[in-house]
């Protein structure tokens, strides 16, 4: 038996961590349906589907429960009705979404708002409701996404798997062949204290060597046909691989799922951007020049002649993708060097969060619009 037949909660979510998780299980625990709302401003450094997604992963399972996401560009006056109906009407407009979606429009009134603020009180009357405050306090779980993006790394144990995942900086090391990528990366991670992500692409290759000789026990890498679908399998691992090593704040690959493209494009000839179409976009891409590097010849590779296009060709698709990207030259200690240099910028810079549209001055347009937004937190800021 439940207490409410229709619940909100609504918020930024910027990002979800563990005090937004605990009143989303609390709301859905005392209501037969829950509306997750997250309501996000354009100027947010994280996009409102990233958001929506890592909800949706960590309370996937749960009856009644579905998130929505929306853009809420309004600032926030608590002295204005004309600004609070304006949010209101946002979230009305998302209610309306979730009844449409249950097939059932007449079911958008909810008899619940459930926040960890006292403003709730005003949120629920507007919306005919019951306020139910939860953690006021921040007793259960002190932590805000203020300080989440005030220093993620000191908070990174609030978040819950999927935003891990999804907020992690990737610094991902790509190149020709022998060119020192395996090796650097394998550096960049032990200095970094950061897990370490290996090539699939070579462990692809021998499989697909074994599975060739069960139709010829003489086949040799150099007569293996490759396919669209080979790359497409090699992005869609390296990947997984990717996920599945996130740890903490920062992790070092040896390639990535883009990287795929380029190898498809060496081996078919042609460009395949149909190989990894989503592709994540990393912190920072570091190319391993092939320049002063000796080619060794490890009985696996064949791509000794191709080294400076393969250069080239990253370098082009690099600066085509708009990503952060360097090139890292010379001996190997000066290309840790430079390695380590480009990755504390890049991580830092991606651990910079835009502010959210602050609350205005009580009754006044006058002033900083982002005003009292640095310390305090919404209900699921």
């Amino acid at each position: 038996m439940t207490d409410f037949d229709h619940a909100l909660v609504l918020g930024k979510f910027y990002p979800p961590h563990a005090g937004h998780h605990n009143l989303i299980r609390t709301a859905a625990a005392r209501s037969r349906r829950t509306t997750v709302t997250v309501l996000a401003s354009r100027a947010e450094s994280i996009p409102v589907a990233d958001r929506v997604a890592w909800l949706r992963a960590e309370h996937a399972g749960t009856p009644g429960l579905v998130v929505l996401g929306d853009v809420d560009d309004h600032e926030m006056d608590f002295g204005s009705d004309a600004v609070w109906e304006l949010h209101m009407g946002v979230a009305r407009a998302v209610l309306a979404r979730r009844a449409i979606l249950d097939g059932d429009p007449s079911s958008a009134a909810v008899d619940a708002v459930f926040t960890s603020e006292r403003y709730g009180d005003e949120m629920a009357r507007r919306l005919g409701a019951r306020h139910v405050l939860v953690d006021l306090d921040r007793t259960a779980f002190p932590v805000s996404g203020t300080a989440v993006r005030a220093d993620p790394r000191a908070h990174w144990g609030h978040l819950a798997r999927a935003t891990r995942v999804g907020l992690c900086a990737r610094v991902v090391v790509l190149g020709a062949e022998s060119t020192g990528t395996t090796t650097l990366s394998r550096q960049l991670a032990e200095h970094l204290g950061a897990p370490w992500v290996p090539e699939y692409g070579r462990a692809h290759t021998e499989a697909k060597l074994v599975a060739a000789r069960a139709f010829d026990p003489g086949a040799d890498v150099g007569g293996l046909v490759w396919t669209v679908g080979d790359f497409q399998d090699v992005a869609r691992r390296q990947g997984e691989l990717s996920d599945a090593a996130v740890s903490g704040p920062v992790l070092v690959c040896d390639n990535d799922p883009w990287a795929a493209t380029a190898w498809a494009h060496r081996y078919l000839g042609a460009p395949r951007p149909d190989v990894a179409p989503d592709a994540p976009r990393p912190a920072l891409y570091l190319l391993t020049d092939h320049v002063g590097v000796p080619f060794e010849q490890d009985g696996w590779r064949d791509g000794e002649h191709l080294r400076a296009w393969m250069t080239g060709l990253f370098r082009e698709g690099l600066a085509a993708r708009g990503v952060p990207w360097r090139l890292v030259t010379g001996p190997p200690d000066q290309r840790l060097r430079q390695a380590l240099e480009s990755c504390e910028e890049a991580v830092a810079r991606h651990f910079r969060f835009t502010d959210p549209l602050g609350q205005a001055v009580a009754g006044t347009r006058s002033g900083d619009p982002r005003r009292g937004s640095g310390g305090t937190r919404s209900s699921a800021g």
